[in-house]
């Protein structure tokens, strides 16, 4: 097994300098797996690597899926096939720009329980959890026969914490359920005191200033193996922000400075993917900014697995210290199907009762509270009061869309600089509807526990009103009627359809169209925010198509201009920004 000693890391007693790329399983269509494990493998790279996200796996409490996407098991075999080896870096916090960094929402749901520490509760369902997850990885270690080398404990936790019991806990789990295997920690080197257990190996995460970064190492654990367990390549984006890049040779650059340094490195990413369906987290630092559907990250393959400059810088660098293999041809091409006709459509209040959970309660509740995930909440209340009224809007978490007797009001957002409105309500017998989306939950920082939807009662007019009707849209239900046109009520569903000759990957371009979300022969493919950008184009994957009947449903939030969509060959994320982290 992997063992650190002397400053280096042997596997079964010979030197290995670690060669890894992070690709998530969950982020790739199962489909296209092996495609980007041939292209790492192609690179020179020896090792991939793969975080596991706990809400993605127990959605609901009790409820487990290691199915499609979720496969995990199928990942690592394939890895296995290929002749790579396995770093698993399991839940339950992962961070990774993924919806509440991976922990599932519904732990949200207790009020009392403290997140990421040695609360009892807490512990409890992670182990409940690991009880299922953790016998999955045993028969694929490395003294098994298999490609896992090494399991990383937490994640990043200098940065958030300090509880050294709640990292010992892992430990315990891991010898529970016989996991002996090589274990790490991984923090940026100014947190790497408080994250970092002594008896395990302690690796650091960062983009550049290595001999900084490696200086505070010694200083810390004099003697440990050098390994960057995520090296930064690239940087997420955020809606209303720019897209990111960072140069192709500084990148390979300071690779080349990694090497000759004789670290280990897991590129971080190697080949990002996508937030399919309504995955994305959130980071809330000043503002609240949540991420794009595209995790393409800038990485050495595209979102859509094409690879890049950056790839061949690296490649280039790393044909210096080793003899790197043949490029890998791949067989995945993209196709522009061309124009796709919208004739159908049906407002979402026409069909509330097809895609929703119906809840009533003294006041609102959030999100959690109403065993909801994901998606949209409809609040409805009466109010039986006349003329001009204040509401603040604290309480509304991320955006919602105001409504006044069937009548579109007004939009606010988190990001509001003005915290409070005033709305007109016409006669004594008003119908008060917010409809309130869910942008993601941060992943990352003081914000952890992100209640969604309306987190309290709203002060309105000087007083409070009660008895709410709630309307869970979690939207794993699609609407079943549509008529030609439909009701111009927005929000509206839009329908269409279409044929795919040879089930190439495409991009969805939904110019003309507002905000909202886009779905394939049922599969929520993510958000678009045309108005806001950086991302104007949705990645389509070739095998979510058939040959004939596609059905391309449109949730559009406010407004569209057009009644088509066109499927086209390239991405499309907008502007670019110079980051190098």
């Amino acid at each position: 097994m992997l063992q650190a000693k002397d400053g280096a890391f042997f596997l079964d007693n010979k030197p290995l300098q670690i060669l890894s790329g992070a690709i998530h399983y969950f982020r790739t269509v199962p489909e296209h797996w092996e495609d980007r494990l041939q292209k790492l493998k192609a690179l020179g790279l020896n090792t991939v690597e793969t975080y596991v996200p706990w809400n993605l796996h127990e959605p609901r409490k009790g409820t487990f899926d290691f199915s499609g996407l979720a496969n995990v098991e199928r990942f690592i075999q394939l890895a296995d096939e290929l002749g790579l080896y396995v770093i698993i870096r399991p839940s339950p916090y992962i961070c990774a720009e993924w919806e509440m960094g991976g922990l599932p929402s519904w732990l949200l749901k207790d009020q009392d329980m403290v997140l990421r520490s040695s609360d009892p509760a807490y512990l409890q369902h992670i182990e409940e959890y690991y009880d299922v997850l953790l016998p999955k990885f045993r028969p694929y270690l490395h003294q098994h026969g298999g490609p896992i080398i090494a399991m990383q404990i937490e994640n990043e936790y200098g940065a958030y914490g300090n509880d050294q019991k709640y990292l010992a806990f892992f430990k315990q789990e891991y010898a529970k359920h016989r996991l002996e295997t090589f274990l790490f920690t991984s923090d940026g080197p100014e947190f790497i005191e408080q994250g970092s257990l002594p008896d395990i190996t302690t690796t650091l995460n960062f983009g550049s200033k290595a001999a900084s970064a490696f200086d505070q190492l010694e200083k810390f654990k004099p003697g440990s193996p050098k390994m960057v367990a995520e090296f930064w390549i690239g940087w997420f984006d955020y809606w209303t922000g720019e897209h990111h890049t960072r140069d192709a040779e500084d990148a390979a650059q300071v690779f080349k400075e990694l090497l000759e340094r004789k670290s280990s490195v897991n590129f971080y990413m190697f080949h990002g993917g996508t937030n399919f369906g309504f995955m994305n987290g959130a980071n809330h630092y000043d503002r609240y900014y949540p991420t794009i559907t595209s995790y393409d990250y800038d990485s050495l393959l595209t979102e859509n697995g094409e690879i890049t400059d950056k790839y061949r810088a690296v490649k280039r660098t790393l044909s210096e210290y080793i003899q790197v293999p043949e490029d890998y041809k791949s067989s995945i091409t993209a196709k522009n199907y061309g124009t796709v006709s919208i004739q159908e459509g049906a407002s979402l209040f026409d069909v509330l009762t097809q895609i929703s959970t119906r809840v009533e309660n003294l006041t609102p509740l959030p999100m959690e509270a109403i065993d909801q995930s994901y998606g949209f909440t409809l609040y409805r209340t009466q109010v039986n009061k006349q003329g001009d009224l204040t509401m603040g809007i604290d309480a509304i978490h991320d955006r919602a869309y105001i409504y006044m007797n069937g009548k579109y009001i007004s939009a606010i957002y988190k990001n509001d600089e003005v915290r409070e409105i005033t709305l007109h309500f016409q006669s004594e017998s008003n119908t008060l509807e917010i409809l309130v989306e869910n942008m993601g939950r941060a992943n990352y920082g003081e914000h952890l526990a992100d209640r969604k939807g309306i987190t309290h009662n709203i002060w309105l007019g000087g007083q409070y009103f009660f008895h709410w009707e709630m309307y869970a849209i979690e939207l794993d239900r699609l609407p079943e009627d549509y008529q030609p046109n439909g009701d111009n009520r927005y929000p509206k569903f839009f329908r269409g359809t279409f044929d795919a000759d040879g089930l190439h990957d495409t991009f969805i371009d939904s110019t003309g169209f507002t905000k909202g979300n886009i779905f394939i022969n049922g599969f929520n493919l993510g958000r678009y925010w045309n108005t806001a950008g950086p991302q104007q184009r949705l990645y389509l994957p070739g095998p979510l198509l058939k040959e004939k009947d596609n059905e391309l449903v449109i949730l559009e939030l406010e407004h569209t201009d057009t009644d088509e969509v066109r499927l086209l060959d390239e991405h499309k994320l907008g502007t670019i920004m110079d980051t190098t982290q």
